[in-house]
C-alpha cells in the first residue's frame, strides 16, 4: 500500500467519525458520500475505509485518534483541505452541522497545525 492509498484511507475513518458523530450514519450522509466519491480517483480506498469503521462500528474517536495519528505521522499535505471541505460536505447533508460534527472538524485543523508547528519548533 502506498502512503497515498492509507492517506485516502484516513480520509475514509474521518468522514465516518463526522457521519457518526451524532451518534448515526443518516440516509442523507450516506448519499453525500456516494455523490462526493462519484467521480473521485480514490473513492475506492475512501469507500472501503469508511465502510470497514461502519463494519466494526468503530468509536467515533477511536477511529479520529487513528485517522489524526497517520496524518500527522505523514506530515503537511495539500489533500488536507480536500478532507476538511469533505467532512463539511458529509457534517452538513443531514440537518446542517452539529456541534459534535463541528468539533472533529475543527479539531482536526487544530490537531494538524499543533503538531506540524512543534515540528517546526524542533526543527529550529
Amino acid at each position: 500500500m502506498t502512503n497515498q492509498e492509507k492517506l485516502y484511507e484516513t480520509l475514509g475513518e474521518l468522514l465516518y467519525a463526522v457521519a457518526m458523530a451524532d451518534g448515526a450514519i443518516q440516509p442523507e450522509e450516506q448519499q453525500a458520500l456516494e455523490k462526493l466519491l462519484q467521480h473521485h480517483g480514490w473513492a475506492h480506498e475512501v469507500r472501503w475505509s469508511f465502510h470497514y469503521e461502519v463494519s466494526k462500528q468503530t468509536d467515533v474517536q477511536q477511529a479520529y485518534k487513528k485517522a489524526i495519528s497517520f496524518c500527522q505521522h505523514h506530515g503537511p499535505s495539500p489533500v488536507y483541505t480536500e478532507f476538511i471541505e469533505a467532512m463539511n460536505i458529509i457534517a452538513a447533508a443531514a440537518n446542517g452541522t452539529d456541534q459534535d460534527e463541528e468539533a472533529i472538524i475543527s479539531s482536526f485543523s487544530k490537531d494538524l497545525i499543533s503538531r506540524f508547528h512543534r515540528d517546526l519548533d524542533l526543527n529550529s
